[in-house]
């Protein structure tokens, strides 16, 4: 199997990698510390159509695939994860259900912008006091002649309070099967819709400069036709989305994880002590071997579940096993950048300070490292 990218994919990352560095480099520190929302990188990345990259041309997007997605979140993450989830989460929560199981009206409705970059969208599927057993969701959706009234709560919904915010795609109980169990649906709630609230932006440890919030629905009204896919469905579609959603974790980790291992070689070259670079010594240089291995590795999972995906073969396993292992790399290549800086590695100022607060989340969202393993030991029939 040969991984190596051809000459548009190499374009591509070429194109991005500069961008990172030209653009979003120099003010990212800025917004990290004062916790706002890059809107102006927002629309760059928008006008380059990176918002737009794996989706048909015919819908507004760039006729490109996952694949080359997950090639500009690696190299957005190498300088900054917050500016890579929300074009993670815009494209791969956001976007994609609505493009999965849309109807041709709501693609019209909603495509154009979204492929654009001039709106955002939400994925509501976590909820307070669920967490990773995403079967025991409460928010209820009851259909009222030709409305669903929804009430309920989510947690942690990326791009779902922006100025530019169209919607949040929000998964509810609409019934009970004939087994017993909950009949999950998927509904479009547009923002701004009564009964709708976005709380406060959450204070977190990482991600400061993308957009968290909690929501509430009381008694929200949508109309009938905001039913996303097939009603009962609602738990297979998140499913195929978050197995997909999982490749491009695990390349935002592995940029993480390259990103620690650039840092570290440029410091380690210029910091000087005991009257040599750090670097001369075999300790530093050992550090940093292993910080390469881990990334190339995690890049090697992240790059065979794509191409899995993407042959129309089955992805599941791999999928977890990529996100699972790039974050587990991206935790460890954080905490070695830190130790190589010494105590300017606790300052903010320096970008591994960022990767090391932003690094533990990949741990933690779309699946835990735990739900990962449990995925894993059920595909191989245990």
């Amino acid at each position: 199997m040969d991984f190596r990218l051809d000459e548009e994919q190499q374009a591509l990352r070429e194109s991005v990698r500069d961008f990172a560095r030209e653009v979003v480099a120099p003010v990212i520190g800025e917004h990290y510390e004062k916790r706002t929302f890059p809107y102006e990188i927002v629309r760059q990345m928008g006008k380059m159509g990176l918002f737009g990259l794996p989706f048909a041309e015919e819908h507004g997007g760039m006729g490109g695939d996952y694949f080359a997605l997950c090639l500009v979140l690696e190299e957005l993450a190498r300088v900054d994860s917050s500016v890579a989830i929300t074009l993670e989460a815009a494209v791969s929560l956001g976007a994609m259900p609505i493009y999965r199981f849309g109807t041709e009206e709501q693609k019209a409705r909603w495509l154009p912008k979204l492929l654009s970059g001039e709106a955002l969208a939400g994925f509501g599927l976590t909820e307070p006091g669920t967490g990773s057993d995403a079967g025991g969701t409460r928010t209820r959706a009851v259909l009222d002649g030709d409305e669903w009234v929804i009430n309920g709560s989510k947690a942690f919904i990326t791009n779902s309070g922006t100025d530019i915010t169209a919607l949040v795609t929000v998964t509810a109980v609409t019934g009970t099967k004939p087994d017993g169990s909950k009949e999950l649906s998927t509904i479009i709630v547009p923002s701004g819709t009564p009964g709708f609230t976005v709380a406060p932006g959450y204070s977190k440890v990482g991600w400061n400069a993308s957009d968290t919030h909690e929501l509430t629905f009381d008694d929200c009204r949508v109309p009938a036709a905001n039913l996303l896919g097939e009603r009962g469905r609602g738990f297979a579609q998140f499913l195929r989305i978050l197995d997909e959603g999982r490749i491009a974790i695990a390349a935002l980790a592995v940029g993480l994880a390259q990103g620690c291992v650039d840092e570290s070689i440029t410091y380690a070259k210029e910091r000087q002590a005991f009257g040599q670079p750090i670097g001369n010594y075999q300790a530093i240089q050992f550090k940093i071997a292993d910080m390469e291995m881990k990334a190339h590795t995690a890049r090697l999972a992240y790059y065979d579940a794509a191409a899995r995906m993407l042959a129309g073969e089955p992805f599941k396993r791999q999928a977890a096993i990529a996100k699972l292992h790039a974050s587990t790399v991206a935790v460890d290549n954080a905490r070695e950048a830190t130790q190589i800086h010494g105590g300017y590695g606790f300052m903010n100022e320096y970008p591994v300070a960022r990767f090391w607060r932003d690094s533990k989340i990949l741990e933690i969202g779309e699946g835990t490292s735990e739900v990962q393993r449990m995925i894993i030991a059920r595909d191989l029939g245990m």
